[in-house]
């Protein structure tokens, strides 16, 4: 869509923002704006935390420009009471400065009495601008070009007050700023309805694709196959002509070779050129390798068994290294694709142990049963599920780069009405 121009503009003198509307201004947080953050305070051990009482927002509770409530944890009432200058109000913004640094959040609703821990900043204007139209400048390239300049080649891990304070921004006249923040309000709304379309759309594809994979390797690809019972509910019916039998008598265990290397250990490493494996994939590089084949990685520990946000089970090829956390499986015979592809596709709720610390013993692992088809009927199963992966995978891909072209939309638009570089005023 094209948008109106502003019939004169002016050099705003600030290179990341570069031309302004003639009538606006140039100004600094300190200059417009009450900053405050907490300041010497240790934070909360775990059992300071109550069950009901004032809210205590931190940096994990910021969700989509918002603070999510149900996130929050309590604090006593002489808690809240030791700094009363960060006590919120309704249409406070708050901004991130430790962690993920610039995480936006205008506060609406508010339920009951709020406080911040030190990694948050409370914003409130003076005089020159509107918390509105504040919440869209700091979400837009004029904040993140700042927070870039600062860097100057480094990682920042805290946005001081001081820092943020001489950020510069433009200043409309508040009739600009109260039709920027509604056009950008419906605009960006729009947008986000539309990412969030595609996204369901790439997690139902994600499920098509899982739900084939598990068919095959359960039930083959023959459907005229004569079929028997397992004998186990979450496998069902096989095709007759399949074994059924423990894992233990078709993958051998390599957990003995799996050897940890602390953090401490792996970061004085210079050499670092191999892959280095836990219970969800890789998550380091080392300078050396115990396995050297393609092997079957399934996870033994930690939240994914139930969560099963990441694959549980995986392939690690080439030279690597592989710790404590993850088994290590070779079939004795037979597709390490259809294995991996079978064992990702199992339900292992009722094996997992404990429940704080989940755990999937190397015992009960080698124990479940798993049907087994011939060696070539492995092979083409897995040649179906390498094409219907490539097939699946390419459309997701297709969706993603839209998901990313409106994203870089919505930001460009909110970048570019919030310096005026287009004309907002009276769109509807």
């Amino acid at each position: 869509m094209k948008y109106k121009q502003y019939e004169k503009m002016k050099d705003s003198c600030i290179p990341w923002i570069s031309l302004i509307p003639f009538e606006w201004s140039i100004n600094k947080i300190k200059f417009t704006s009450y900053v405050k953050g907490r300041i010497g305070w240790h934070g909360l051990k775990s059992e300071e935390f109550i069950d009901n009482g004032p809210y205590l927002i931190t940096g994990t509770d910021f969700e989509k420009g918002k603070i999510s409530w149900e996130t929050c944890v309590h604090v006593s009432e002489e808690r809240y009471q030791e700094d009363p200058y960060i006590h919120l109000k309704n249409n406070d913004l708050l901004l991130t400065k430790d962690g993920t640094i610039g995480k936006v959040a205008l506060i609406k609703n508010l339920p009951y009495k709020t406080s911040l821990n030190s990694g948050v900043m409370l914003i409130r204007p003076l005089n020159s601008y509107t918390n509105r139209f504040m919440y869209w400048v700091l979400n837009s390239n004029v904040f993140a070009c700042y927070i870039s300049f600062i860097k100057t080649g480094s990682t920042i891990q805290h946005l001081y007050q001081e820092t943020f304070e001489n950020f510069s921004f433009p200043v409309p006249t508040f009739e600009d700023q109260i039709a920027i923040a509604d056009f950008l309000n419906r605009e960006t709304a729009k947008i986000d309805a539309l990412i969030e379309k595609k996204e369901k759309l790439i997690a139902l594809l994600k499920e098509k694709r899982q739900a084939l994979i598990t068919h095959a390797v359960t039930k083959g690809l023959n459907p005229d196959v004569k079929m028997k019972n397992s004998g186990i509910p979450w496998i069902g019916r096989i095709p007759e002509h399949w074994k059924l039998m423990p894992i233990k008598y078709e993958l051998e265990s390599l957990d003995n070779r799996r050897i940890p290397i602390s953090a401490e250990v792996r970061g004085t490493m210079s050499n670092k050129i191999y892959d280095y494996y836990g219970a969800s994939g890789i998550i380091d590089k080392v300078e050396n390798y115990i396995f050297d084949e393609t092997l079957i990685l399934i996870g033994e520990d930690g939240a994914n068994l139930y969560a099963r946000s990441t694959p549980l089970a995986f392939l690690a090829k080439g030279k690597y290294w592989v710790n404590n956390h993850a088994h290590v499986l070779r079939p004795y015979h037979g597709n390490n694709e259809y294995f991996v592809n079978l064992l990702e596709s199992l339900d292992y709720t009722i094996f997992i142990t404990g429940s704080a610390q989940p755990k999937l013993t190397i015992e009960r692992l080698m124990n479940i049963k798993i049907p087994v088809p011939p060696i070539a009927e492995q092979n083409v199963i897995s040649c179906f599920i390498e094409k219907i992966t490539i097939k699946f995978n390419l459309l997701s891909e297709k969706i993603e780069n839209q998901i990313n072209k409106l994203k870089e939309l919505r930001q460009a638009l909110i970048s570019n009405a919030v310096t005026g570089k287009i004309d907002v005023r009276g769109e509807a």
